[in-house]
């Protein structure tokens, strides 16, 4: 993501050959020739360059325990669950590219940790139907071998349990980013992959209770894209393109690539790579939150008409939990969710900081919606 230095001979043909490379290293983050390693491709952090938060403070109020894999570019994307007659239960997603998917409790602890693959963006769905049993369905991008494309898990709401339910192949080069949603009946996947194309899939469960996905639409962005989330109500998709910004798109397959962009990067609410996104409905309003990966930030837009951007927050160290850097993935929830009387909103931490820990892993923090709300004077 950031630029390469080169020492410059003095012999005229050789200098100008590197100076050619030089340019070449610092456009946006390619994977062509000539493309500049990045965390994802080293499997390192991207967190020892990145500045501590540059948005409005707010303060986590709790942490879950580190992904597994130790000095590596592991833990990205959460997603959060609560069940609607009991807030109290609630489960939290979170992936890790090299080892697996981790679901936690509300308090931080594992619940569970589903092995295998390498997951890297995660969403869900519940009241999906599989052998005349409402489920929640759990989606992740995966680019292992042997689960190459997109990996359904079926949550039970009773038990809390998650199993692996099966693989949806996809012609992508890379499987990246991916979202889920409804579009009435439908229940709906969007996956993208490294060099900007997008798939739309409709998913369902099959007579022999196994997936179904039919392609509902393709298109493509100019350059590589990751995180996304659905706007179930309104019929929408919004998509980062890491160095260029935010674009939402129609989900309704009879209205091809129809867009329009809500934020160009780098600009005033983000600075490149743009990484996670969410939505969080609070009352009338309805909230797009979109990593700001170069600065450490979140940048907040309402979109219940048409986009408005409202400021940023960075989560900043308080009482043992360290900043947030780095940042990734993000996912929120609004109305009661465990203590969370107004929402929870997940991020992904690029170095864990925690008290006891030397650094080498990731976690994702937690952060009371109404913190942000109040930080950033959001109407509802």
């Amino acid at each position: 993501m950031f630029p390469s230095r080169f020492l410059v001979p003095f012999l005229p043909c050789l200098c100008a050959s590197l100076l050619l490379a030089a340019c070449a290293s610092t456009s946006p983050r390619s994977h062509g020739v000539g493309a500049t390693a990045t965390g994802e491709e080293t499997g390192q952090s991207d967190a020892p360059v990145m500045a501590i938060g540059a948005g409005t403070p707010v303060v986590p109020a709790a942490e879950t325990v580190a992904v597994g894999t130790r000095d590596a570019d592991a833990a990205d994307d959460p997603a959060i669950w609560v069940d609607a007659a009991d807030p109290a239960r609630v489960v939290i997603y979170g992936t890790d590219k090299k080892a697996g998917l981790y679901a936690y409790r509300i308090d931080g602890s594992v619940l569970q940790h589903l092995r295998g693959g390498k997951p890297n963006n995660v969403d869900l769905r519940d009241g999906f139907v599989v052998d005349g049993r409402a489920q929640v369905l759990v989606g992740a991008s995966d680019r292992s071998r042997d689960r190459f494309g997109v990996v359904l898990y079926l949550m039970d709401p009773q038990t809390l349990d998650t199993r692996f339910w099966g693989h949806v192949p996809v012609d992508l080069v890379e499987p990246y980013g991916l979202c889920l949603g409804r579009s009435g009946a439908a229940f709906i996947v969007v996956v993208n992959s490294t060099d900007g194309q997008v798939r739309q899939l409709a998913v369902s469960a099959g007579a022999d209770g196994k997936p179904v996905a039919v392609e509902q639409k393709r298109y493509a962005l100019r350059s590589q894209v990751e995180g996304c989330v659905i706007d179930d109500a309104r019929g929408h998709v919004y998509i980062g393109e890491e160095a260029h910004g935010v674009w939402r798109y129609t989900l309704d397959p009879a209205r091809g690539d129809e867009h329009i962009q809500v934020a160009t990067a780098p600009g005033e609410a983000l600075v490149p790579d743009v990484e996670g996104l969410a939505l969080l409905h609070d009352g009338t309003a309805s909230w797009l939150m979109a990593s700001s990966q170069g600065d450490s930030a979140f940048a907040v837009w309402r979109v219940d008409g048409e986009p408005v951007y409202r400021g940023r927050f960075s989560v900043v160290a308080h009482a043992g939990i360290d900043a947030v850097t780095g940042t990734d993935g993000i996912a929120a929830l609004a109305g009661p969710v465990g203590p969370y009387a107004d929402g929870l909103v997940v991020v992904q931490d690029d170095i864990d900081e925690t008290p006891g820990t030397s650094g080498e892993r990731q976690n994702f923090k937690l952060v009371d919606w109404r913190t942000i709300r109040t930080a950033l004077s959001l109407d509802r």
